[in-house]
């Protein structure tokens, strides 16, 4: 039995993780950091694992997801889900004749009173229902047939959005929330941007993001999308004390609930109110966060509803009234590409003009070679096209049976493109990589602006002042075409920019000529080379002592250094076999750009040659880059995350999951006085 104060604490950790959960997922405002959430629900689970008999299903440690499924079991609603009439009618004329519906079915003239309507948005989800049993989540099932859905309670858990417990002493006996599924535009582009640099596939349409996540035997995939959900009605209640007597009431009282419900929402009083509801919408669907097609109003009385009855199992009270369609067929005229920020070649289609969610589009992405592969996209196609929001339109799918005979050649990027379009520098796909890049980092016109940037940064030449603003000002006004044009900047020049006085000026220029003198690490971290990052290119300097050692190595040679695999190697060899990579280096160096060299080492010999640390926490002395810098001295390797591989863990004070996370695995872990008596040994 678990003592009082544990019972307690474990109840205090839900309370304060769900209230965590509702700013961050329900209110879009997060209360604390990562680390401290992190450590609240790693307390939480250790708590739960000693004392299983605390465990309940309310928890947010079962959020994580259980074991797969065979099959989904059916669920018999107890209320039917019903769907409600579509007005494809898109004008105004569309809300008019609802409006015209309801007053002839209630037998109103034209001289009564206006009718109320309660409106709001009709989201592009999967509807779902949510079944609480005296304030807890017990069940969660899918609209299926209306009579029958399927049980997806396992999956439901795992929506953070979703309370597990209603925010209230008195619940009903039964309350069913009825709603929607959804992912946010914002979170499906993140998730298969990770998909696609992963190379594990993409999901198609945040619609189809949603309802695959929940419909899918195991509930670890659902957890790992990043799902929403509104809430727009109700189903079976009992024992609801006070219940509204009105569909906005409703709503309003379960956002007291805890239930999340979008503020998209308006009560209307006749048909001119809803038109004005349908306009603003419309202007605004672009900018919601999320897919909508449409909205839906209802007679906002319950009273009334009831009197309006139903008709075909559609109810008389309610109507979704649709915006234009966000998908369309077109034909695929041409694929050509656009080059990156990064130098990655991105496939686009150029189509026959087609009339899509609000307007005219002619480009579509195709993304990357892999998806054009995916969906077998060439040209002549026929396809769907789908436009969401400020979303770039994208090819969805191609129409197999309307391909032109015989069938187009399959388009591949590097046969079309064997050289950048924007800069002549060889194009290369590298081997685990989705993406085909241009070489010329140093020189691509699309790239200059990232290259200059990354060139000026802190851990890089550390040029104090040449920031975003800036760097878009020398480009764009072509004063600035590599990083060595740099070099050439005047007092006059700079002081002629916008936002620079004379004083801004000479402060930047002085910064531009003490970055001349650096390291060799912080000059090769400069260059940008791909998948070179600030520790490789301190182990490349430590290895080869000289660039130009490093600018004659082999792939061969490079594996010899420390942590530089095959893709690295690749990359590097790749970027100094480049001609105008090489010209813009020689062009610093000529600059006055310098660094001390040294005959380099084959191999660091330091007491944690091989080691692999991860640091934690705030250390009483050393800030994080200084220790850093010790134990990469005495040949060590800083990792961002414990694992396995892990040797040691320096912790400080404040630390988060890591601490744990070495404890589970029987790391070993070292206070700031422990590394620094293991360094004394070097």
């Amino acid at each position: 039995m678990a003592p009082p104060d544990v019972q307690a604490r474990v109840a205090a950790l839900r309370r304060e993780i769900e209230r965590h959960n509702h700013a961050y997922y329900v209110l879009d405002r997060p209360t604390v950091p990562d680390a401290e959430y992190d450590r609240l629900f790693r307390e939480l689970q250790v708590l739960e694992a000693e004392y299983p008999e605390l465990v309940t299903p309310d928890s947010p440690t079962r959020r994580v997801g259980g074991r797969p499924l065979d099959e989904f079991p059916k669920v018999r609603h107890a209320v039917p889900m019903l769907s409600i009439r579509t007005e494809t009618d898109t004008e105004a004329s569309g809300a008019q004749a609802f409006d015209a519906r309801v007053r002839k079915e209630l037998g109103l003239a034209a001289g009564d009173p206006p009718v109320e309507y309660a409106a709001e948005l009709k989201f592009d989800g999967l509807a779902i229902n949510l079944r609480y049993e005296h304030g807890v989540l017990v069940a969660a099932a899918t609209r299926g047939d209306g009579e029958t859905g399927e049980d997806v309670t396992q999956n439901m858990r795992t929506v953070h959005a979703v309370p597990l417990r209603l925010k209230t002493a008195h619940s009903p006996v039964v309350l069913e929330v009825r709603g929607e599924v959804f992912m946010r535009r914002d979170d499906f582009e993140r998730y298969n941007a990770k998909q696609r640099e992963a190379g594990r596939p993409t999901l198609v349409n945040p619609r189809n993001g949603a309802a695959g996540s929940i419909r899918q035997l195991d509930p670890a995939v659902a957890a790992q999308r990043p799902l929403s959900f509104f809430a727009y009605g109700l189903g079976e209640v009992q024992g609801w004390r006070d219940a509204p007597a009105t569909h906005s009431a409703t709503l309003d009282a379960l956002v007291e609930l805890g239930v999340p419900v979008s503020t998209e929402r308006r009560v209307c009083r006749g048909a001119q109110a809803l038109i004005a509801f349908h306009d603003d919408i419309a202007a605004r669907r672009d900018q919601l966060p999320f897919d909508i097609d449409g909205v839906v109003y209802k007679v906002n009385r319950f009273t009334l509803q009831h009197e309006l009855g139903f008709v075909t199992r559609e109810p008389r009270w309610a109507v979704a009234h649709k915006f234009p369609a966000q998908e369309e067929l077109t034909v695929v005229e041409a694929i050509e590409v656009q080059v990156g920020r990064t130098g990655a070649l991105t496939p686009v289609a150029r189509l026959a003009p087609v009339f899509v969610g609000g307007v005219t589009v002619t480009n579509a992405t195709l993304h990357n070679q892999d998806e054009i592969d995916r969906k077998d996209v060439r040209v002549g196609d026929t396809v769907i096209v789908r436009r969401a929001g400020d979303v770039i339109p994208e090819v969805v799918a191609v129409v197999a049976d309307r391909r032109p005979q015989p069938a187009p050649p399959r388009f591949d990027i590097l046969q079309s493109y064997p050289v950048c379009p924007e800069c002549g520098s060889h194009v290369v796909r590298l081997e685990g990589e989705a993406a085909v890049r241009c070489t010329g980092g140093l020189y691509c016109p699309a790239q200059r602006k990232q290259a200059l940037l990354h060139f000026a940064g802190r851990r890089a030449m550390d040029i104090e002042g040449l920031g975003d603003k800036l760097v878009d000002q020398l480009v764009d006004r072509g004063l600035v075409h590599t990083p060595a044009d740099v070099y050439d900047l005047d007092l006059e020049t700079l002081a002629g920019l916008e936002r620079m006085a004379e004083k801004s000026a000479t402060n930047l220029l002085a910064a531009i000529v003490a970055s001349k003198a650096t390291t060799l690490a912080r000059f090769i971290f400069a260059l940008g080379i791909r998948n070179v990052g600030e520790t490789t290119a301190k182990d490349l300097a430590r290895h080869f002592g000289s660039l130009d050692k490093l600018i004659a190595a082999s792939e061969t040679d490079l594996l010899a250094v420390r942590d530089v695999g095959p893709i690295v190697a690749q990359s590097i060899a790749q970027f100094f076999g480049e001609p105008h990579n090489l010209a813009v280096v020689g062009k610093l160096r000529a600059a006055g750009v310098h660094w001390p060299e040294s005959a380099g080492t084959q191999q660091s010999a330091g007491v944690l040659a091989g080691k692999t640390l991860v640091l934690t926490g705030t250390l009483p002395t050393l800030t994080r880059d200084a220790a850093k810098e010790k134990i990469e001295a005495a040949g060590g390797k800083v990792a961002g995350s414990v694992s396995k591989k892990t040797d040691y863990v320096v912790a400080g004070a404040e630390t988060g999951s890591k601490l744990a996370k070495a404890q589970e695995l029987g790391v070993a872990i070292l206070d700031e006085a422990g590394l620094l008596a293991l360094l004394e040994k070097d």
